[in-house]
């Protein structure tokens, strides 16, 4: 009997709620389990979306660099700072990518963790896979577009420095060609001077000792009324008589001369301050006319026009500021001078 009412109370247990605790243990462990996948592939698909635009960024860096390899001519200190500014979303770009394989790294090991749930747990992870794998192939893809940059990079880099090369080269040039210049310059202006001071030794040894004819400096003064008369700017027969043995200097200048050394005598007309009158409107008029007429004399007698420049300078160049006769007569005068063209 005993026996008997025992095996009643054993048939009579109830398992139940300890069933019912396990699946909500289990069911519970499921929500959490997928509301944290769920957020993992929602943080996992905007870093996606964020690389998008880093790959767009650097698509348009790539495009800049582009043109500034085609302008890399234009100036290397524009260049310098586009390396610069490149070399800055390299570095972005490679830190995008270390945090991108993080993720992917984190995503496959709570894969592994979560793989052995359930038939909807193992789904879900396997989508996650298939999302891990696209952004794997997308940053496989950006490390190719990052590798290209940098040889980009490098390339730029060799064409600056090329640049800066040719640069310093021609800088070396144009420093050689200057002192060569310089130097040609110098020693065609010594043998310009050597010839002056013989064409000057010369006129002065002919007309150096008549009166109205003189040497300022390193010109060779007539005064006016040695060669026209007063108010007129035809020259004088006295004058033609002077300019005939300056034509013979002339001639003999420019045959001693070598070809190569650009020079002129130039005829200087002034006047002095008093108004002209007669044909003439000014003194301006006065001074350029005599000087035309005394190079044309000079040309008629043979002397090369490439070798003679007129010029009038009227009242306003004069050698003596004064007011006096002497000073007016002084100042009214033709002046030769040997120079360069």
């Amino acid at each position: 009997m005993a026996l008997g009412r025992a095996r009643r109370t054993t048939r009579g247990f109830d398992y139940w709620p300890g069933f019912v605790d396990a699946l909500s243990t289990m069911l519970l462990t499921m929500i959490f389990l997928l509301s944290v996948f769920m957020l993992a592939q929602f943080f996992l698909s905007r870093d996606i979306s964020g690389k998008d635009t880093a790959l767009a960024r650097l698509t348009r860096q790539i495009d800049e660099l582009t043109s500034l390899l085609a302008l890399e001519r234009a100036g290397k200190a524009e260049a310098q700072s586009s390396v610069d500014t490149l070399t800055i979303a390299l570095d972005a770009a490679t830190r995008e990518k270390m945090r991108l394989e993080g993720l992917l790294a984190g995503n496959a090991a709570a894969a592994g963790a979560a793989g052995g749930q359930n038939l909807e747990m193992a789904r879900a992870l396997e989508a996650e896979k298939q999302a891990s794998a696209r952004a794997a192939a997308q940053l496989d893809v950006l490390n190719q577009q990052i590798a290209a940059l940098r040889r980009q990079l490098g390339a730029l880099e060799d064409a600056l420095s090329v640049s800066e090369q040719r640069d310093r080269e021609s800088q070396a040039r144009i420093s050689d060609l200057s002192s060569r210049l310089n130097l040609a310059l110098a020693q065609k202006v010594q043998e310009l001077s050597r010839y002056r001071s013989d064409f000057f030794g010369r006129l002065r040894e002919i007309l150096g000792s008549r009166p109205g004819v003189r040497i300022v400096g390193d010109r060779f003064v007539f005064e006016s009324e040695v060669l026209f008369d007063t108010g007129r700017a035809d020259v004088s027969a006295a004058g033609r008589a002077q300019m005939d043995q300056v034509a013979v200097a002339l001639q003999d200048l420019e045959r001693e001369i070598p070809p190569e050394i650009p020079w002129v005598m130039r005829v200087d007309g002034h006047t002095d301050k008093r108004p002209v009158a007669g044909q003439f409107h000014s003194n301006w008029e006065l001074s350029a006319a005599r000087a035309i007429a005394v190079v044309q004399y000079l040309v008629s007698l043979g002397v090369s026009p490439q070798h003679l420049v007129a010029a009038g300078f009227g009242e306003f160049q004069p050698l003596d500021a004064s007011d006096g006769e002497e000073a007016l007569r002084r100042n009214r005068r033709i002046e030769l001078k040997l120079t360069d063209r």
